[in-house]
């Protein structure tokens, strides 16, 4: 089925809401604040320590590090750890939200998404308007990586389960499997599971200057190889402690174990946080056998480029026989465009958040006397200008007095031409929203198609204008 307009409205939170921490890595203060966000945004990193206070967003593309964390980058500023506070919102059945940051790293509070949890839950959940997409599996899609013998798998499932399978190879701690059967399970199951580290990982950070943000109360150190008195000595000093112990069940000091399982479980939540990054709901079981950083983001970077490919090729079902929703004597009652550049005959499909539309490519369109002479071949930038014009059609919805409004092109974006089109050609055309319109401005993401298969898509900016 692929993706899919579930019945479910998205949801966001109702109120801003703050908490403090430092980060692991950095050692630094920081503030981390949630604040509601418009539909279709998607969760969102804002850094308000630096200069525009720039945002990115939570997506597999912006995967630079999966060393200590998932890290992202956007035009060169970073967002380090990012994955408990994404598990967190994922967590809560969370659609859209601002992270606010006065740094590069959110806090790591205890090593876990409880805390995030909390802080979610008093601001309370608002549904908003437009439903939510899911991808819905119909068949096994998985990645392995050879170096790790990391594998993920991704099969049908009613709804979205995950399970975990860890071995790490040591006595203080073999085999461990955790499952989320449903997502309401989170909260209560996994979110506070925090992070893990075994001894030698941490004299080895401790060496590099790292984890300056770290102390045995968040995150669980196994000390699988004898401890010396001079790595004793270095970890008091550290973290800041008079005397460290190892316990019999193999803990530094004398943290107590949430869960048997516990580093099984919190290889589940930071599944759960890394594969926000797809950015579109899954509807279906992933299977993940010795889950890591890298693996998750590899196969979040896998499945957008599989939803890519679906959307670009779900070509619109219409009846092109059928009566359409707006004829061209009305398309022009509301579009200023005229013969010969108008580029669309017929509307079939328009609601709130998308519009469907279709031209017939003749022999007589006053483009092919020179484009080519002997090889009449459609331009480019004039599909893309139709595209635009159906795009028109969902703006200019909006207002009142359409014939009244002039539309512009602001920014065209990632344009792509797959197949050329020719005389006897039906093009059909479908603009969605990637924002909502918001003071005229239409923000769309655009295809093309022709003979079923995608010609052209682009991502268009239009603003309309009222005429004085």
């Amino acid at each position: 089925m692929g993706i899919v307009k579930t019945e479910i409205k998205q949801k966001t939170i109702s109120k801003e809401v703050s908490l403090k921490g430092v980060g692991l890595h950095t050692g630094d203060q920081v503030t981390l604040k949630f604040k509601p966000a418009p539909e279709n945004t998607g969760f969102a990193f804002k850094r308000v320590d630096l200069e525009g206070e720039p945002t990115i967003e939570a997506s597999a593309g912006y995967v630079t590090n999966t060393q200590r964390g998932t890290c992202l980058e956007k035009n060169g500023v970073v967002i380090q750890t990012s994955e408990h506070v994404l598990a967190a919102l994922v967590g809560l059945d969370l659609d859209n939200v601002i992270i606010e940051l006065n740094a590069s790293e959110p806090p790591i509070m205890d090593g876990s998404s409880k805390f995030f949890i909390e802080a979610l839950e008093i601001s309370g959940v608002v549904e908003q308007e437009a439903v939510r997409e899911e991808y819905v599996v119909t068949e096994n899609i998985s990645y392995y990586d050879e170096d790790s013998g990391s594998e993920i798998i991704l099969m049908p499932s009613k709804n979205y389960q995950i399970t975990t399978m860890v071995d790490f190879g040591t006595k203080v701690l073999g085999t461990q499997n955790a499952t989320l059967s449903k997502l309401s399970d989170f909260k209560t199951e996994i979110s506070k599971s925090r992070t893990f580290s075994f001894l030698h990982e941490l004299e080895m950070l401790l060496e590099h200057g790292l984890i300056k943000g770290g102390d045995l109360n968040n995150a669980i150190v196994y000390v699988d190889k004898e401890i010396s008195d001079s790595t004793i000595e270095k970890l008091k000093k550290a973290f800041n402690k008079e005397s460290i112990a190892v316990k019999p069940n193999g803990i530094l000091d004398n943290l107590t174990l949430h869960y048997p399982n516990e580093a099984a479980r919190h290889k589940l939540l930071d599944v759960v946080g890394d594969l926000a990054l797809i950015g579109v709901r899954l509807r279906g079981k992933v299977i993940a056998n010795k889950p890591g950083h890298f693996v998750n983001t590899q196969f979040a970077k896998k499945m957008q480029k599989v939803i890519k490919n679906e959307r670009r090729n779900n070509v619109p079902s219409i009846d092109l026989g059928a009566e359409p929703l707006k004829d061209v004597n009305e398309i022009m009652a509301m579009l200023p465009h005229r013969p010969p550049f108008l580029l669309i005959d017929k509307i079939f499909e328009l609601t709130e958040e998308h519009v469907v539309g279709m031209k017939n490519v003749t022999m007589n369109e006053d483009f092919f006397r020179g484009h080519f002479p002997g090889a009449p071949v459609m331009p480019g930038v004039l599909i893309v200008e139709a595209m635009a014009q159906t795009g028109g059609i969902l703006v200019l919805s909006t207002v009142p007095d359409p014939e009244n409004y002039l539309t512009y092109f602001m920014k065209i974006d990632k344009v792509k031409f797959k197949q050329k089109v020719v005389p006897g050609d039906t093009l059909i055309f479908k603009c969605t929203l990637i924002t909502p319109i918001r003071r005229g401005i239409c923000h769309m993401q655009g295809y093309a198609y022709a003979n079923g298969k995608l010609c052209a898509e682009a991502e268009l900016m239009a603003q309309i204008s009222k005429v004085k």
